[in-house]
């Protein structure tokens, strides 16, 4: 495997396969030489559709993960694994059995538990879509109902940052900051949302820049955009933007999106959390 620089890995699921990649990943990115080829198998739940994936995983063998609850179908799955001298673990029993145990209560064995559809899948599809109609300055008359809203200049990850946020049930908007071009009055005038100002170094965000233009094939015809002192204004201007007005701003020059959110609920959290809020 280390010679290839790849290893195939199983990902067994009776329900969406979500949990298995979130932790499957989490768990790959820790090594850095080698990459998983990822063979995805959702709703696995019937003898006929493991059978399917037991001759994957003997046509490509590797690491076998799964999230299965049919106890007959755990069997076949770990014997199969056993007798070509596999790996095979199941990602949701040893935190199960934690839980059993601390709880002394069996549990309800429901596939896709998880999925159900309760309030607050509702509130993450109506943050969602939130999100998506706020997008880019679009309809700044409606961000009071914002829970966030992030602003900054082109390339500070605002867009995927309010996706990610959204899916986590905040309603979240984005207002970019263009050179010129003056900040909607609603904007500065926003009460109840959180406003978070996204920044990073010019060179990270030429660099995002200039990736972002090659990638399109596209031309400009004034070099600002992409002109190091000139971003460098641009980014002055939204910390002066934002240190006038009070908001807290994040430097998202080496953090994820995952991370740049993580930073904004904490924000949102010690917010509502403040007297009088």
């Amino acid at each position: 495997m280390a010679d290839t620089g790849y290893f195939h890995l199983h990902l067994v699921s009776d329900a969406t396969g979500e949990t298995l990649i979130t932790v499957a990943r989490a768990a790959a990115a820790q090594y850095a030489n080698v990459s998983p080829v990822e063979h995805l198998y959702p709703m696995v739940r019937s003898k006929k559709q493991l059978d399917h994936v037991l001759a994957e995983i003997t046509e490509s063998p590797g690491l076998v993960l799964y999230t299965l609850l049919e106890e007959d179908l755990i069997q076949l799955l770990e014997e199969k694994c056993r007798e070509l001298g596999l790996p095979c673990m199941s990602v949701l029993g040893p935190i199960l059995r934690l839980f059993q145990s601390y709880l002394g209560a069996e549990t309800i064995h429901r596939v896709g538990a998880q999925h159900v559809l309760n309030a607050e899948y509702f509130q993450r599809i109506d943050a969602l879509n939130f999100s998506m109609m706020h997008d880019d300055g679009q309809h700044p008359e409606g961000l009071e109902e914002a829970d966030v809203v992030l602003i900054g200049v082109s390339r500070t990850s605002k867009t995927p940052t309010s996706i990610y946020l959204a899916n986590r049930g905040v309603k979240t908007g984005n207002v970019p900051l263009v050179p010129g071009v003056p900040l909607a009055p609603q904007v500065e005038q926003l009460a109840r949302p959180l406003v978070v100002g996204l920044f990073a170094s010019p060179e990270r965000i030429v660099q995002i820049r200039e990736n972002r233009l090659l990638g399109l094939k596209a031309h400009r015809d004034d070099d600002q955009y992409i002109d190091k002192a000139s971003v460098a204004e641009e980014v002055q201007f939204s910390r002066r933007l934002c240190s006038r007005h009070n908001w807290p701003m994040i430097d998202v020059t080496r953090r994820s999106i995952e991370e740049t959110a993580a930073a904004v609920m904490r924000l949102l959290t010690d917010r509502r959390r403040a007297p009088g809020i």
